[in-house]
């Protein structure tokens, strides 16, 4: 039996996520444990709670995992399989296959105004001088972690399942956090991207946080949400820290 990898959660998130796994239909935990054939897998399930509690200011909740075992890592919207951001002719053509980071992309240039909204185009970008900023997927979603982001799916697994099945078998595990956060730090905001993430809202618990709900970053009107924009501008998270 594949046990999960409890390893990469920190330390003060332990009895959280352990009281929370125990909300969890207890088959569906052992078929999980008992097969492969579902993302990110055992080993990287529980990778976005690697970041303190302590240190973290925003959940960040995405739909599923990415479909694919080099791309899913175990932190929402962060692809494993992208490296370079920037080409020649503006974004790589990595960035540009994946319609949520690519939309996750231009809002960003759009939120620190570098991208104006009537030209979000591979030439507009490619004029951009982008020297300063970060220049790899990683040291982007290393920007997001370092401002406290914990960035978590709504739904841990994509299996085979249709993704709204496996959302609700994890939904008792995330309301089990939301509830127990409310005892640990009510500061935390909730970024719910997305109609499966939106749900969380519906939590008795979530109405102590400050939420901003939007839509997820594969529809293109997530480009120009303006709750969204003031939301991620003062962060400039494509700026390179140091």
């Amino acid at each position: 039996m594949a046990k999960f990898n409890l390893k990469t959660i920190d330390p003060s998130w332990q009895q959280i996520i352990s009281t929370a796994l125990t909300t969890v239909d207890s088959q569906y935990l052992h078929h999980l444990q008992t097969t492969t054939t579902w993302l990110p897998g055992a080993i990287n399930i529980f990778n976005a709670f690697s970041l303190p509690l302590n240190k973290t200011r925003y959940i960040l909740f995405g739909e599923s995992p990415y479909p694919r075992a080099t791309s899913a890592n175990g932190f929402a919207f962060w692809d494993a399989a992208v490296d370079s951001l920037w080409c020649a002719t503006g974004m790589t053509k990595s960035v540009n296959r994946a319609t949520s980071l690519r939309n996750l992309m231009k809002m960003l240039m759009l939120a620190n105004g570098t991208l104006k909204p009537e030209n979000t185009s591979q030439t507009a970008i490619a004029q951009i001088n982008k020297t300063t900023w970060i220049q790899t997927l990683a040291e982007l979603f290393h920007n997001f972690l370092k401002h406290g982001f914990l960035l978590l799916n709504a739904s841990l697994v994509l299996s085979t399942r249709p993704v709204s099945s496996d959302s609700a078998c994890w939904y008792p595990f995330i309301t089990s956090i939301i509830e127990q956060l409310t005892l640990e730090k009510t500061s935390i905001k909730l970024i719910l991207l997305g109609k499966i993430a939106e749900k969380i809202q519906k939590i008795k618990a979530a109405e102590q946080f400050s939420t901003l709900v939007a839509e997820h970053p594969y529809n293109i009107s997530f480009l120009t949400n303006q709750d969204v924009i003031s939301f991620f501008r003062p962060l400039n998270l494509l700026q390179l820290c140091h």
